[in-house]
């Protein structure tokens, strides 16, 4: 509820539900009405999370660290949390979560392949395998417990694109609403789908969240003169989606990383 996105969907979800709370391991700004309330929690806290849940519907679950780290980091805030947050939900009878999964979870996909929901995970990093395990989770919990689990392998989501990366990856704050919106009302068991606005270069066929209903309203190629030729100076970064999550730490052969072939 602290974070950047977190921020830009509480206000734009205000009024609409009888209640929103709101969490993060540093405490979100006060509650403005009785419709809001706020919570300071640690995703490791398992007792803490499972509170959390209660009497809730719904879960936007978009905590946790959002970049790359140690171990230690990462699997207190990403792997840790994601299991307190899931079987939380299961003990209060929650409806659904939806995930905050990343374009990480596939960063290891070269920017010539074009992929969509049903493309196996190929992480580029610890974080990265962190989302993939968030999406395994949930992808037990829908099946098994029937908690419906929503996968947003969100791209880039800023209020611009920043460079020429994100004409693929972009996602507006408003088509962020919409997505969010699709996976708050959509009748569905699991499914992933890609957080991206309706980008023309877009390596992801995301005609999965089109399905459920998701009507993204904006394109990064409306910004491209603003961002084209903003590229990084390492070949891998360049190579891959991930950009440089996956060139950090990489020292294995380029080459053994297989191109994705459908089937």
């Amino acid at each position: 509820g602290a974070g950047n996105l977190g921020r830009q969907l509480r206000e734009r979800l205000r009024g609409r539900y009888d209640l929103i709370r709101l969490a993060d391991i540093v405490s979100p700004a006060p509650a403005r009405d009785g419709r809001e309330e706020v919570v300071t929690c640690d995703l490791g806290d398992t007792a803490a999370v499972h509170a959390l849940c209660t009497g809730i519907d719904a879960i936007i679950h978009l905590g946790g660290r959002s970049t790359e780290g140690d171990w230690d980091i990462v699997n207190r805030a990403n792997i840790l949390g994601a299991i307190n947050l899931w079987e939380g939900a299961r003990l209060a009878g929650v409806d659904r979560v939806l995930f905050a999964s990343s374009n990480h979870a596939v960063g290891l996909y070269r920017r010539g392949d074009r992929i969509d929901h049903a493309t196996p995970a190929r992480p580029d990093g610890r974080y990265g395998l962190s989302k993939a395990f968030g999406e395994d989770i949930a992808n037990l919990y829908a099946y098994k417990f029937g908690v419906r689990g929503f996968m947003m392998r969100i791209g880039s989501c800023f209020a611009e694109p920043a460079d020429q990366r994100h004409l693929a990856s972009w996602m507006s704050f408003a088509d962020f609403d919409r997505l969010v919106t699709v996976g708050l009302t959509a009748d569905y068991t699991y499914e992933i789908v890609y957080g991206i606005s309706r980008n023309t270069r877009a390596w992801y066929d995301n005609a999965n969240a089109y399905r459920l209903g998701y009507d993204p309203q904006d394109n990064a190629e409306d910004h491209a003169a603003k961002v084209l030729g903003k590229v990084s100076d390492n070949p891998i970064a360049e190579d891959f989606q991930g950009s440089v999550f996956a060139s950090n730490e990489f020292v294995g052969d380029p080459a053994r990383v297989p191109p994705f072939r459908r089937g």
